[in-house]
C-alpha cells in the first residue's frame, strides 16, 4: 500500500428503486439501496471503495451510478408510504414495503481470496447478503461493518411489508464476534441484545434527530445530530454509514468518525432520494477531517473509543460547513421515461 494512502474498501449489497408515495401519489422515484447512498458520500470524498451489487436487466440508473451492478434476475424495488406532509416527512409514519426482491449476492461474486481489504461494509436492503456471504467478507477484511437492517430484516409474504426478526434468531448470530461494527437505527435497536453484542463488537445505534450512541466493551458515548430540516429520511442511516467509515478510513477516532456519520445523515434527510453534495462542501468537509487526524496523530489506539481535546471544535467545524448550500437536484432522479416503475407495480 503507498504510504499516507487511505486503505482500499468492499461494499456489499444491492441497488434497488424507490418509489415514495403519498396518499396514493407518486411523491418521486429514485435511486436507492445502501450501497447508493453511501457511494455518494464515499465518491464526494474521493475515497477508494470496491462494490459488489447486483440489478436486473431493468435496471434504470446505469448512465447515472459510478459503480456498474452485476446484471442478474430483477431489480429489487420498495414501495415507502407516508401519511405526514410531504414538507415534514417523518420516519415513523413511513411503511415500508419490498415489492420485489433481487438476486442475492453470493460468496462467489465476492474478490478472489488473495485480495485483502482494510475495511468492509455489508449493507443489504431486500435479504439479499447471506451467512455465507458476510462470512467471506470477513475473511476478506480487516475490518467489517454491518447494518443489522441486512441481517435481521424479513418480508410478508402476501404484501412484503418489511419486518424485522431477533438478531439471536438469525444465520447471521455465529458471526457478530468476528465483526467490528454494528450499526443499528432506534427502530432496530429491540432486536439486538446490545449488552451482549458491545462484548464482542463495537454497537452504533442512530436516533435520527437524537443523534447517536456508540457502545462498546468498556463504556458508551453519545454524540449529538447537526440540525436539519427534514423532508425525507430516507437512505439517512446509510448515509450516516458512509460518514462513519469515512471517518475511520481516514484514521479519525470512533466518537469523530461518528460525528461524520451524523452530518452525512443530517444532509441526506434535506433532499428527497439520494443526495447530491456540493463539490465546495466536500473539500471543505475533507479539509476538516485532515486537520482532525493530524490533531489525533500520536495518540494510541486505546484512546480511539474516546472523546479527545478538539472533539467540540470538530463538530463546530463541520456546523460552520453546513452554510455551504448543498444542491438538492441529482441526476440519478432522472428516470429513462420507458423505464419507469410506477405503471408496472401499483
Amino acid at each position: 500500500m503507498v504510504a499516507n494512502q487511505p486503505p482500499h474498501g468492499l461494499i456489499v449489497g444491492n441497488y434497488c428503486h424507490d418509489v415514495l408515495i403519498k396518499n396514493n401519489a407518486v411523491l418521486a422515484e429514485t435511486l436507492g439501496g445502501a450501497a447508493a447512498f453511501i457511494s455518494a458520500v464515499l465518491d464526494g470524498l474521493h475515497l477508494p471503495f470496491t462494490y459488489v451489487t447486483k440489478a436486473g436487466s431493468d435496471f434504470a440508473y446505469t448512465t447515472t451510478v459510478n459503480h456498474p451492478p452485476i446484471i442478474a434476475g430483477k431489480t429489487a424495488v420498495f414501495h415507502a408510504y407516508f401519511d405526514s406532509d410531504p414538507a415534514d416527512i417523518r420516519g415513523e409514519d413511513r411503511i415500508l414495503k419490498r415489492i420485489r426482491s433481487s438476486d442475492p449476492i453470493s460468496p462467489s461474486d465476492l474478490p478472489d481470496d488473495d485480495v485483502r481489504f482494510g475495511f468492509g461494509l455489508a449493507v443489504g436492503v431486500a435479504g439479499e447478503i447471506v451467512p455465507e456471504t458476510l462470512e467471506k467478507m470477513v475473511e476478506l477484511c480487516d475490518v467489517v461493518l454491518v447494518d443489522v437492517q441486512a441481517l435481521i430484516r424479513v418480508f410478508d409474504e402476501s404484501d412484503g411489508t418489511v419486518k424485522l426478526v431477533s438478531l439471536k434468531e438469525t444465520g447471521f448470530n455465529r458471526l457478530v464476534s468476528r465483526i467490528g461494527f454494528l450499526k443499528a437505527s432506534a427502530e432496530e435497536v429491540p432486536y439486538v441484545d446490545v449488552d451482549e453484542v458491545r462484548k464482542s463488537c463495537c454497537v452504533v445505534v442512530t436516533g435520527g434527530e437524537e443523534g447517536c450512541t456508540v457502545y462498546w466493551k468498556d463504556g458508551e458515548v453519545r454524540i449529538p445530530a447537526f440540525s436539519s430540516v427534514q423532508v425525507d429520511p430516507t437512505g439517512a442511516g446509510d448515509s450516516f454509514l458512509g460518514g462513519l467509515v469515512a471517518g475511520l478510513v481516514e484514521g479519525l477516532a470512533v466518537p469523530d468518525a461518528a460525528v461524520l456519520g451524523n452530518f452525512f445523515g443530517s444532509l441526506t434527510v434535506e433532499q428527497i432520494g439520494l443526495p447530491e453534495f456540493d463539490v465546495r462542501l466536500m473539500q471543505k468537509v475533507k479539509d476538516e477531517v485532515h486537520a482532525r487526524k493530524m490533531q489525533r496523530d500520536g495518540h494510541d489506539d486505546e484512546s480511539r473509543f474516546t472523546k479527545t481535546s478538539g472533539h467540540e471544535q470538530f463538530i463546530a467545524s463541520l456546523v460552520a460547513a453546513k452554510l455551504i448550500k448543498t444542491q438538492t437536484v441529482s441526476p440519478n432522479h432522472v428516470l429513462d421515461p420507458d423505464m419507469r416503475y410506477t405503471d408496472v407495480i401499483s
